[in-house]
């Protein structure tokens, strides 16, 4: 019995030491980087019900992606097609390596440099388009102060207050962060500025403005190649209209 036993645990130790042990790979977030802060992972954003927006934190698929697709990712310049210099800023992961952004930090990552550049011929948006606003500016580079993250909220979260919108206290704002980069310049696409109150009026008078962005039939869905406005946003701009559109 004895000798039985001592069999057993011999073959055991032996199984233990030969063969190989269970290893789990860790797979770290992506990271263009390896040297710096390994940024989170991209977030699941098909199910933003129960995330309301913060005032204090910079939201990546709400605020961010729009923006730099709106004012770079265009024809020519930083789009799938032209990809400019091999820059690509059509969706998170490619604006994060390609845009060689540092999570932590906006003065080393080259997205945000570019942006402050005061050579004409480095700085982007590229002349004639006009450089972003300080305010654009200064969302990037929260952005990226607060991790460079790929979250989103919901717009729509608990009610939607859509009275007393005005061109100035909400539509120039979501302009100039949504629709001036295709819509503003020297050559607007499809012949339609958006830059100021009396071309966003003309455009909200001839039902465009929310035909395209409520995607209604006969109309170019907007903003092209981004994401649809939220409910939220899309009812401000339709109780904008309905109001008579107010400065």
């Amino acid at each position: 019995m004895r000798i039985l036993v001592f069999s057993i645990f011999l073959i055991i130790t032996v199984l233990s030491v030969l063969l190989p042990s269970c290893r789990h790979e860790i797979i770290l977030p992506y990271n263009p980087d390896p040297t710096d802060t390994v940024p989170p992972p991209p977030v699941d954003t098909s199910d933003l019900t129960g995330v309301p927006c913060s005032p204090d934190t910079v939201y990546f698929q709400n605020q961010i992606l729009p923006l730099i697709i709106s004012q770079c990712a265009k024809s020519g310049c930083h789009d799938v097609q032209s990809h400019e210099e091999g820059v690509v800023l059509v969706d998170y992961l490619r604006i994060i390596s390609t845009g060689e952004v540092k999570a932590f930090k906006p003065n080393s990552s080259e997205l945000y440099k570019v942006l402050n550049d005061t050579d004409p011929k480095d700085r982007m948006p590229p002349a004639p388009d006009a450089p972003l606003t300080t305010e654009q500016k200064n969302l990037i580079k929260k952005w990226i102060e607060q991790g460079a993250l790929n979250n989103a909220c919901n717009e729509s979260y608990g009610s939607c207050n859509t009275t007393g919108v005005t061109y100035t206290n909400f539509v120039s704002g979501l302009m100039a962060n949504q629709c001036v980069g295709c819509h503003g310049g020297a050559n607007p696409q499809g012949g339609l500025k958006l830059t100021n109150y009396a071309e966003v009026k003309a455009s909200g008078q001839s039902g465009k403005l929310y035909g395209s962005i409520a995607h209604q039939a006969g109309y170019s869905a907007m903003p092209q190649g981004g994401t649809a406005l939220s409910t939220c946003f899309t009812n401000k701009i339709k109780a904008w209209v309905d109001a008579g559109m107010p400065q």
